[in-house]
Parts: C-alpha cells; structure tokens; sequence
C-alpha cells in the first residue's frame, strides 16, 4: 500500500513512527514536509529511513495571517493559510493508494484536493480537545465540519480528543481511531537505568535539592500554569520538598522571584541539553505538570518511561490514557484548594509509594510507543482503502 504522509513540520518523536508504518507498509511511504521548517537533524533522520521517498519542499507563501503566534497565546485571533508551490503536484507524483496528514489546516488542503479530484482514501491524525479548541472562532469549527466530507478516517490521540470529535464536529464514531501519538522516550529510560544512586546523590548536593522532588520540565510561560502551581505551594506550606524546574521562557524571572519572596525551595536550572535530562528524571520523585491548555504533552510519556509518578492538570489532553489513580493525580490548577490538596496528598506519601507508582507508570506507557501509534494509522489507512474499493 502506496501512503503519502502530507506534514507541514514535524520533530524527532515523530520519527520513529514514520519508520514503524514505513516498515507495515512495505516500505511505501513517502513523507511530505516544509525543508525550511523541520530542524535539519530530523531531515537527516528521515532521509536516512526513506531515502527519495522523504521530499523536502520549500518556497512556501503565506496567504493570510500572521508568520508565527506567541506562543503563550490562549486564543488564536485569525487564521494563517499557506500555500506549498508544487505541493499538490508531489502528492500526484507519489501515486499513493492513501493520504495521511496532520490537523485541518497549514498543509491539508493537499490531500483534501486528492480526495476531493482523484478520490484518494484520506486519513487524518487530530489532536485537539474540547478544552483547547473552547475558544475557536465559529468558522473554524464550521469549517472542520466541512472538510469532514473529504475525510475517510480520524486518528485521535487521546479519548478527549475522540469526543471533540464527536460532540463538536460531529464526526460518526466508526470513522473514528485513538492511538497516533506516542513520545520516543526510549533513549531517555534506557539512560536512567545506568545511573547510580552515588550520582543522583552527588547530582542533588550539585543543585542543593531534597526532600520530595517535583520536577517539571518545558517553556516558562502564562499557558503552563506555574505561576497557578507556586501559589498553590505557597498555601500547602510544604516542608522538605523541592521544586525543580527545567526549561527557559519569558516568565523565568517573575516565578523566581516569587519563590525568592515566599520562601519556597526551588531550582530553576533554564534549558539543558536533551542527552542531560535522564539524571533529572531519575533524581525525582513526581513529574508535575500544571499546563492550563496541552493537547498531548510528550514530557508525560518520557517522565514515565522513566519511572515517575504524575501530577497532570485535567487541562492536559492526554491524562484519560496515561494518568490513572495507580500511577498518579490528575488536578485543576485554576482551583487553588484543589491543588493544593493535590501536593499535599504527593507530599505526604512515602518514597516508596512514589516509586511504586512510577513503576505503574513504567508499565502504561509501554503500551503507547511508536509502534502502537504507527499501528493505529496503518490500520486507519487500509480501512480508508477497503471502504473505496466497496464503494
């Protein structure tokens, strides 16, 4: 089976799926991308895995709206519309038996246009939620519901994702799949088990860090609910406890110095190197992440991976499937009592529990990796090819 994958970008946690699906389909993929876009390092890889059938195209024009959206932006103002030179033409020239994309807008209206021109089988990987999308402008959702005509399968990440889809869109739960996405937290589990109990110990005497350890990791900004969480541990009162934060952004300094003002422990070590990260995970206790709007966060499934425990925001996409009672809390971080009940409740229990926990998380996220996501879009694609060749 011939699969054209149309993506305008794409990062390294993508790759291993691209190769899995290639393998299902016996080597017939072709993957699509703006080459002015993807980081060079994931050009490489990809190339590396398809060869010619990995086309990087450039030259792109952008239509309407602005080049590129703050990135702490709750709600999006307009629409931004590109336009690929050529890009209609490469998906012909691939010849597939089915396309593949990504979300309904930047680069769809490729394999929009073959569904709608040449009746290719079409299948669409989605990630969005009721929460993320509760303040899409009315066209949006209008036209969502639109294009759903010239879509034959959905793969959603997630549960909440899948009743988006539904409610919202009005999408027939038969044409619709869960599964797409999955972190490539192997590398990271793989490097924690090979660290030493004498390192984490001289690693934490490094950053001056005890107690229980909540480790979060990713862009200081308004959407990842820190200032929310810090306030909430202000009101905990919590003794022995440590929070440790990895990543760099425009809020940096504000939450410094309000931990500096409350007097709350904390180390802001701003962004590492991804080969650093085993050492941090392996040094904590809990992974915590308060983001106010995620449609799937790929730190939960590599935090878990590496044996942690999860405190996850109920704002978060992809807490239905990775976040049980067993190996974590799922928490509100706009309700104040609700999360600090929630670091209460982690602070409390001992190492041992946690460690149990984590272990549990060990055990979830095995079974959402590349290759189960690769799975699930495969067979998307061969039921969106045996409905054409019924009909």
């Amino acid at each position: 089976m011939h699969i054209t994958w149309v993506t305008r970008s794409f990062l390294d946690y993508r790759i291993p799926v691209y190769a899995e699906l290639d393998r299902l389909c016996g080597n017939q993929l072709t993957l699509i991308y703006n080459g002015e876009v993807v980081p060079e390092r994931c050009r490489l890889k990809i190339e590396n895995i398809l060869g010619n059938r990995a086309i990087a195209m450039d030259g792109e024009k952008r239509l309407t709206g602005q080049k590129s959206a703050p990135i702490s932006n709750v709600q999006r103002k307009g629409i931004r519309i590109p336009w690929q030179p050529g890009l209609i033409q490469a998906c012909r020239k691939s010849m597939p038996d089915v396309c593949v994309s990504d979300g309904f807008f930047q680069w769809t209206y490729a394999p929009l246009w073959m569904r709608f021109r040449y009746h290719i089988p079409h299948v669409m990987c989605y990630e969005p939620t009721k929460y993320t999308e509760r303040y899409a402008q009315c066209f949006r959702t209008w036209y969502r519901r639109f294009a759903c005509h010239w879509i034959d399968e959905i793969c959603c990440n997630g549960t909440l994702c899948k009743e988006y889809c539904q409610d919202i869109l009005h999408i027939a739960n038969d044409k619709l799949h869960t599964g797409n996405m999955a972190a490539d937290s192997e590398q990271l589990a793989t490097a924690c088990q090979v660290i030493s109990e004498q390192e984490i110990v001289d690693f934490k005497k490094t950053l001056n860090i005890k107690g229980t350890i909540f480790l979060f990791v990713g862009r200081l900004v308004e959407l990842k609910g820190l200032k929310q969480l810090l306030m909430a541990w202000k009101e905990a009162s919590l003794t022995n406890a440590t929070f440790l934060c990895v990543g760099e952004g425009p809020q940096r300094a504000e939450l410094e110095g309000f931990c500096r003002t409350h007097k709350i422990s904390a180390a802001f070590v701003g962004a590492i190197d991804y080969d650093h990260l085993p050492i941090y995970y392996k040094s904590s206790d809990v992974f915590i992440i308060p983001t106010l709007q995620d449609n799937w966060s790929l730190v939960v499934p590599e935090a878990m991976a590496c044996g942690l425990p999860i405190a996850c925001s109920q704002y978060n996409g992809c807490w239905p499937e990775l976040v049980t009672p067993e190996n974590g809390w799922v928490f509100d971080p706009l309700n104040l009592n609700d999360t600090v009940q929630m670091l209460q409740n982690i602070h409390k229990k001992p190492k041992l529990e946690l460690q149990q926990m984590g272990k549990c998380s060990e055990q979830i996220v095995s079974r959402h990796t590349p290759a189960t996501a690769a799975q699930s879009i495969y067979e998307a694609c061969l039921k969106a090819c045996s409905i054409k060749e019924i009909s």
